[in-house]
């Protein structure tokens, strides 16, 4: 078999195929046992008929047409993997000769996936939260502890935010109540917006006894409302001491509680610092692809998390109507959110390809065997038995390709610089005494399932 591949527009290749007769013959004789297993000839039972006797019956043609449509696909997959042609999409054949007899020729166009040169990478920026836990951030806490236990007061001035109003609210629209909107000795923060935002911006100022007549914006249209002010209140802390720390906590004293407060938030900032670490390099690396992704990748890239999603639906006993219901949305919604997903899945794919390769990023066969143990774990399976499988699917590259991008990412997240959102450098050590990599992986593609094609 002779094959060229020739590059085309479009991200396109066009792949030339020549088969000779001699090669061809054997899928002839494969084409005719499958057609003698098909079809009843007297006198022979089912799959005996010699190749001759089918083709004095049914004719030649019958026969080449079979092993056209039968050979073809893998002659065509040999091609690629000879040439290392990595299709996206389903190609387009056109059989240049031998439909009728002779050497089988034909050329197939097919879409590649794109093969990125990438600028920008190595001096990527990527904003975390300061890992810095202040004395400000510990007595924020603590406030927030000392608001649970306050006791409202009343006062003898204006409203401002942070006081308990009680109310009387009363909504109609042409002059009929509206559901959900009235309420008597209604007990309201200001300015927690819990409401209606014009609503804080009315009753600031206020005090006992005024009554507010205004008009509001709503979704589904304006409303009149009218409020009565029938108290206002403050909340009065309790202090903040060693006595309060008891009673409040598991602790004896102030200072213990604000070590402790301190020792969680500085845990919790690690945490968001290394979730935004690697989610910030991922996105940062996807600003820099400046192509479009190939439909052919977003829509693999759509099925596959739409199968996830609806996997995730089932585990949880809800139908997807259900969900459709409860959410408001409807079918079409839904698939809109998944594809505005897929879309920079598909570029980072791309783009940690593109960084594998700038950067020499290789696997070596210690780690694809690592990778097959982590997986048959994972699937309940024995490492062979899971290996075979993949290896019968084509998918040990996937399994390969999926590595090295994961190793690009380690890499690109060790090579970035952190900053806080005052544009101050970031010390990583702060973040984490871990490798980065041990952090909860950034959203991309999974490695190759047992059953799944490499996207």
């Amino acid at each position: 078999m002779k094959t060229i591949v020739e590059p085309l527009e479009g991200n396109k290749v066009k792949v030339s195929v020549e088969v000779d007769e001699e090669e061809f013959e054997r899928s002839l004789d494969t084409a005719f046992r499958k057609i003698a297993r098909e079809v009843r000839i007297p006198g022979f039972r089912p799959g005996k008929a010699p190749r001759r006797i089918i083709e004095a019956r049914l004719g030649a043609g019958a026969g080449r047409v079979e092993a056209l449509r039968d050979s073809l696909p893998d002659y065509y997959a040999q091609a690629l993997q000879e040439h290392g042609v990595d299709a996206i999409a389903p190609p387009e054949i056109d059989i240049t000769a031998g439909e009728d007899a002779g050497p089988v020729a034909f050329d197939a166009v097919v879409e590649v996936r794109p093969q990125l040169k990438l600028a920008g990478y190595q001096g990527l920026r990527v904003n975390v939260p300061s890992p810095l836990v202040g004395d400000a951030d510990v007595e924020a806490q603590i406030d927030r502890l000392r608001a649970n236990f306050g006791e409202l007061s009343p006062v003898d001035r204006p409203a401002r935010d942070g006081d308990n109003l009680t109310i009387d609210l009363a909504a109609r629209r042409d002059g009929e109540p509206v559901a959900g909107l009235s309420a008597d000795d209604f007990l309201y923060e200001l300015g927690s917006a819990s409401v209606l935002p014009e609503l804080d911006d009315r009753l600031r100022g206020a005090k006992p006894g005024d009554i507010l007549a205004f008009d509001a914006e709503l979704p589904d249209g304006p409303v009149s409302l009218q409020v009565l002010v029938k108290d206002v209140k403050e909340k009065i802390l309790p202090a903040a001491s060693d006595q309060w720390a008891s009673e409040a906590s598991e602790f004896d004293t102030v200072e213990e509680l604000r070590a402790d407060i301190r020792e969680r938030l500085q845990a919790v900032r690690k945490v968001e610092g290394l979730y935004a670490w690697r989610n910030g390099t991922l996105e940062a690396l996807v600003e820099l692809v400046d192509i479009d992704a190939p439909e052919p990748l977003v829509q693999a890239e759509l099925e596959r998390r739409a199968h996830d999603f609806a996997h995730r639906l089932e585990a949880q006993g809800v139908s997807i109507s259900r969900y459709l219901q409860a959410t408001g949305q409807d079918e079409q919604q839904v698939v809109a959110g998944l594809r505005s997903e897929a879309v920079p899945a598909v570029k980072a794919d791309l783009a940690l390809r593109s960084v594998a390769d700038a950067e020499g990023i290789d696997v070596t066969d210690e780690e694809v065997d690592a990778e097959i143990e982590r997986l048959a774990t994972a699937y309940g399976q024995k490492p062979a038995a899971l290996r075979s499988k993949l290896q019968r699917a084509g998918q040990m590259p996937a399994v390969r390709s999926d590595l090295k991008k994961s190793k690009a990412l380690e890499w690109l997240v060790e090579h970035v610089e952190l900053v806080d959102p005052d544009g101050q450098p970031v010390d990583r050590s702060l973040l984490s005494p871990e490798v980065p990599g041990e952090a909860e992986p950034a959203e991309q593609a999974p490695t190759a399932a047992p059953e799944s094609g490499e996207a």
